[in-house]
């Protein structure tokens, strides 16, 4: 089974198209949780084990659990053993280095870490991304179009021909999909974009950030970034859902949460 048919399969079994950051910060912990051997742990054992029945797919970012050294990779290690098989397990690194590096990173996340796929940045070119694309069962998001203010700078750039250079990238994008394992990352704060990226990249399943804390258009997201048929898109969500509370309910309250963004997101569409 190709990446791309994992990523169908598995939003079709959840009936769910959400994707759960796991984004833990220490200083946003529950104070319940600030006593335990391992709060970080047990935050995530908690949101995960309340959270699955809605969702398709985690996404820890690395840099939440690098910040602890090697304790943080015990950490990522612990959580993504807390995934259940089926649902898939994204490591959101944005990697991207010269190919004997990318080689590395590749080997760490899919053969140790057992990841389902990673997140990459394209700015050094094909050869880097190449050591992600070898096995057509693991994933790769490359940075499309991102979600935070600072894509005007570079992205958003008109070329000579025209088009935005984030417009020249995923179709460079589009035709790295040899082995239907590519994807892209497209924030869903520039809905109004996704129509035309979808004429780009009609076949990528699409790694959707920016939802919630961030002020992306559901609905928008939703009419113009998804397909008819099988469902291509993960449409991601952290602080919104993890931190819904700070209280002792702050599980309950992140399946609540997740339940109604899964919801929401199943009636747009129909």
């Amino acid at each position: 089974m190709n990446f791309k048919e994992k990523v169908i399969q598995a939003i079709k079994i959840k009936n769910s198209a959400l994707c759960v950051g796991l984004d833990t910060e220490i200083a946003k912990l529950p104070d319940i949780l600030k006593n335990e051997k391992d709060p970080v742990l047990k935050f995530n054992k908690e949101i995960i084990g309340a959270t699955k029945e809605f969702t398709a797919a985690y996404k820890p970012n690395l840099a939440f659990y690098e910040q602890f050294g090697t304790k943080g990779f015990d950490y990522l290690e612990t959580t993504l053993g807390y995934i259940d098989s089926g649902i898939l397990k994204i490591a959101d690194a944005k990697r991207g280095d010269i190919g004997n590096t990318s080689k590395k990173y590749a080997s760490a996340f899919f053969d140790y870490f057992d990841c389902d796929a990673v997140t990459v940045s394209p700015y050094m070119g094909e050869d880097s991304i190449t050591p992600f694309l070898g096995r057509e069962d693991k994933g790769v998001f490359v940075l499309g179009l991102t979600s935070n203010k600072g894509s005007f700078d570079f992205q958003m750039q008109k070329m000579a021909d025209g088009r935005c250079f984030y417009e020249f990238v995923i179709e460079k994008i589009n035709s790295w999909n040899t082995k239907k394992n590519c994807g892209i990352v497209v924030g869903a704060t520039h809905p109004e974009m996704f129509e035309n990226i979808r004429k780009l990249a009609p076949d990528l399943p699409y790694l959707i950030p920016g939802i919630g804390a961030q002020g992306g258009d559901l609905e928008n997201t939703v009419k113009y970034g998804f397909v008819k048929g099988d469902v291509l898109s993960f449409i991601n969500s952290s602080r919104g859902i993890i931190y819904a509370s700070s209280g002792p309910d702050f599980a309950e309250k992140a399946a609540e949460e997740a339940k109604k963004l899964r919801d929401s997101i199943n009636s747009f569409m129909q």
